[in-house]
């Protein structure tokens, strides 16, 4: 049993194709398909399910799988440690990140590459069932998503700050003149809002459904930049994060309403999976983050 095994494992789980397993590994398919093989015959059990072409691991290479993935953790998190005592942290770390949340992403990854120019950062857009997900299957290395509900066990989390909600509406439209809108009022408004599947759209349908209201959406995008942008459109306006507008600010001829009755808040924070030791990359990585409580301190 050796460690090019469990990365072949580990590639074929993920590219779920024998041939682009091979290539993502850098070696031949007859190479990955043998390695494999005698993994199989060193355990005693099959751990591929093979008809011809790649089907499933089975149970039995399910739980290898995720031993497999721990034991390239740790000697990815060993490899890693060598190297920082020799030349200074590096590496790739790779962060999750809530769509709502990619604009303030910035504010946890600006203070890392500061103090660590050698390490590559990989952001990728997922949503908060995704982040969980692949912290638990070794994927990524940390996440930015909502943090107010409890998280799961062994996990580690720090709040970056908070979201609040406003209405986009055009200037020249029935709403120009006003300072706030309720709820209740922006769910007569034929909205622009985020798809089901994210979690910032089950929170606003929450706060509508709190007033007694359900919106009316005559757009649903997974894109912030759409969300913004389609508030520009007569009739139609869209519910945002408050903090995406201050940092780029709204479209020309476009106004932000804060939303209230109730003002509401929803915590963003840092997480990354409880691992002891925590991997050189992700605890230098949790470490950097500003935190939201020592900026209000």
């Amino acid at each position: 049993m050796f460690i090019r095994q469990f990365e072949y494992l580990e590639a074929l789980a993920r590219e779920k194709h024998f041939r682009r397993a091979a290539e993502a590994c850098n070696v031949s398919q007859p190479t990955l398909s043998a390695a494999l093989a005698q993994l199989e015959d060193e355990l005693g059990v099959p751990l591929v399910e093979r008809s011809g072409r790649f089907q499933g691991l089975t149970p039995e290479g399910e739980i290898v799988l995720a031993r497999a993935r721990r034991a390239l953790i740790e000697i990815e998190a060993l490899r890693a440690e060598v190297a920082e005592a020799r030349e200074g942290l590096r590496g790739k770390l790779r962060l999750g990140v809530i769509p709502t949340a990619l604009p303030m992403a910035v504010r946890v990854t600006a203070p890392f590459c500061s103090a660590f120019p050698a390490v590559t950062l990989e952001i990728l857009s997922l949503t908060s069932d995704q982040i969980w997900q692949r912290l638990e299957g070794f994927e990524i290395d940390a996440g930015l998503t909502y943090i107010d509900d409890e998280p799961p066990p062994g996990a580690l989390y720090k709040p970056i700050y908070r979201e609040s909600y406003c209405l986009l509406t055009r200037a020249d439209g029935p709403l120009g003149g006003r300072e706030t809108i309720s709820w209740a009022e922006a769910a007569e408004q034929k909205l622009c809002l985020l798809t089901g599947d994210m979690q910032n759209r089950r929170i606003i349908d929450g706060l509508f459904h709190k007033v007694g209201k359900a919106p009316r959406p005559a757009v649903e995008t997974n894109s912030i930049f759409n969300l913004i942008t389609h508030a520009a459109l007569p009739g139609v306006a869209s519910v945002s994060s408050r903090q995406v507008l201050e940092l780029f600010g709204p479209l020309a001829g476009v106004i932000a309403l804060p939303l209230v009755d109730p003002e509401a808040q929803r915590t963003i924070g840092l997480v990354v999976a409880d691992r002891q030791p925590l991997p050189p990359l992700p605890r230098k990585f949790f470490a950097s983050a500003p935190s939201l409580d020592d900026l209000e301190a």
